[in-house]
This record gives structure tokens, sequence and C-alpha cells, in this order.
């Protein structure tokens, strides 16, 4: 199996350069003294989350006559909107699958990039995708089991290498794995002395047991759906797994109790909004043994509900 290299994400950086945000790194000057805390905020981008960067990677690698027949995708929520969102701007169709569970500013955001959305019942969205394929012509963009994903997501970490380079650890969400597995890649090339930490909800620690176990294992839906973080229910396939193995120096797991916390820490003290996936990276820093030196903290999205936000915010 042929793992993505940084000469891969390289070339995504440069392909989508014109279409997503180059996010900076925050400082956070309330972090630990030892370890002083850097925020990535891809919560800033068009969408809203990092999935723009591995949406426009994927389009943008595609023959434009394939193109043209428009593309199909499953997602929770964000990758279905960074695949509206880059179709748009290719002027293609785009048919995106959607889980019945799915918060609504997610799947009203996605129609407003102009998608034909499909919901389905929770574990059937990548059996409707195919079928939307054989049926429309498109061309299926996955979330995250696929080479030009994981380099779009990468360059999120070469960005990190650049404004960083004395980057002691970084820690990023961990859902289907493409973005901890391209972040990961450009961080081993770039930054070999630092450590990159995956952080995932102890409700859908799927991604820490297979590590330790040492191959995938299968935690059914309705066990993952049970975490707050709506955007890390996935599992990682056989392709992100081979990545997380080569590029991760552990995982940490966070509680329900923690997501929030996080979530009201970035609202109180950094000024972000981040929805519950987006937080568990800082969650992981309060509860992870890190080593000394500057951590970086992914924040990989911010689009939660208004409700959910303000319930948040509320209990705090």
């Amino acid at each position: 199996m042929r793992l993505v290299t940084i000469e891969d994400i390289r070339g995504a950086a440069g392909r989508i350069a014109a279409d997503v945000v180059r996010t900076p790194l925050l400082p956070a000057t309330w972090g630990d003294p030892d370890r002083p805390l850097w925020l990535k905020p891809e919560n800033l981008q068009s969408i809203g989350a990092f999935k723009t960067r591995g949406a426009f990677n994927a389009l943008g690698l595609l023959d434009p006559q394939v193109r043209a027949r428009g593309v199909v995708a499953y997602s929770s929520g964000n990758h279905a909107q960074a695949v509206a969102f880059a179709a748009a701007r290719y002027g293609v169709a785009a048919h995106i699958v959607m889980p019945e569970e799915t918060p609504a500013v997610k799947v009203a955001a996605t129609r407003a990039h102009g998608a034909q959305v499909v919901l389905c019942a929770a574990g059937e969205r990548e059996r409707v995708a195919a079928e939307l394929v054989e049926r429309t012509g498109g061309v299926l963009i996955p979330p995250f089991d696929h080479p030009a994903i994981i380099a779009g997501q990468g360059t999120a970490g070469l960005e990190i290498a650049e404004d960083l380079p004395s980057v002691a650890s970084v820690l990023v969400p961990i859902s289907g794995g493409g973005l901890a597995s391209g972040i990961g890649t450009a961080i081993r090339a770039l930054c070999p002395q630092a450590k990159v930490f995956g952080v995932e909800p102890e409700l859908a620690a799927d991604t820490a047991e297979a590590l330790a176990r040492g191959h995938l294992v299968d935690w059914p839906v309705a066990q993952r759906n049970r975490t707050i973080a709506d955007g890390l229910r996935s599992t990682p396939s056989a392709l992100t797994f081979a990545h997380l193995q080569h590029v991760l120096d552990g995982v940490i797991t966070v509680s329900e109790g923690e997501i929030r916390t996080a979530v009201r820490e970035l609202a109180h003290r950094a000024h972000l909004v981040a929805e519950p996936s987006g937080a568990v990276a800082l969650a992981g820093y309060r509860r992870g043994t890190l080593p000394d030196g500057p951590a970086v903290v992914i924040v990989s999205g911010g689009n939660i509900e208004p409700a959910l936000l303000g319930d948040i915010l509320a209990c705090g």
C-alpha cells in the first residue's frame, strides 16, 4: 500500500492555494508555560472546517471531462459542505449523502452551496452513495479514504512546519483518520523532533483500540454515535490506518465533559467558535502528558448548532 508523501502534500498545497485559507497559528497565552499552546484555527476556513483542503485537492486532480459528470460524497457534515463548495467553484453538480442525525446547520449549509442532499439512516451512507454514483454517473469523493484527500488535509501540517519549525507536539482530532494521516505525514517529514498525537472521544475510541491491537476494530455505529462530537463518529479505513500506524506517537481519549469544557475554553479564552469535534484536540492537550516545548492544537471545525453552543456555554 502506497502512503502519501511530503511531495504529494506540497503538490496539493500549490493546487489548492487559491481556494483555501492559509490559517495562522494563534498563540494561546493561557496554556501550560512548559508546553506553550498554539491554535491552528481551521474553523476559519470558508465552510468552517479543514475539509476544504482535501475536497479542493481531490476535485482539482480529476480529469476535467470526469469532473464534468459531477461528484458524489457522503459525510456527517463538514466534508459534505466542502465538496459542495468545491463543486460549486468548479461549476459541476454535487449529490451529497448525509445521515439523518446530522445537525441541521450542516445540512442547510450543504444545500446552500447548491448540492442535492440525500438523507439516509445511520450506517447507510456508503450504500446510498454507491447507488447515486451508479444513477448519476458522478465520481465519488470519499471523506478520508483517498490519497488526494489525505494529501489535501496534510497541507495544514505543512503550514505548521513552516510557521513553527520548533514545534514539540501536534494534537489532531481523529475520526476517519484523513486529517491526522496528512498532518502526521507532513510533521514527520519536516519536524522529525515533534510528537504527533491523535485525540478522540472515549465514546468513539475505536482508533485507540485498533492501534493498541495492531489491526482495525469494528465499533458499531450506534456505539460511536453516543458522542457529542458528531464529526468524529467514523472509523479509519485500511488506508488511513496504515498512515496512522506510521505517523502517530499515541492517541489521547477524552470524556464528553472534557470536550464541552474545551468548547467553552475556546469561546471564552480564544474567542473562537468550535464544534465539539473541533475542540477535542484542546481537550487532549489538557488531558495528555506531552513533551516540553510548543504544542499545536488543531481546531478542526466550528459548525455547531446555535442551541447546542448556547447549552454548552450556559453550563460553564
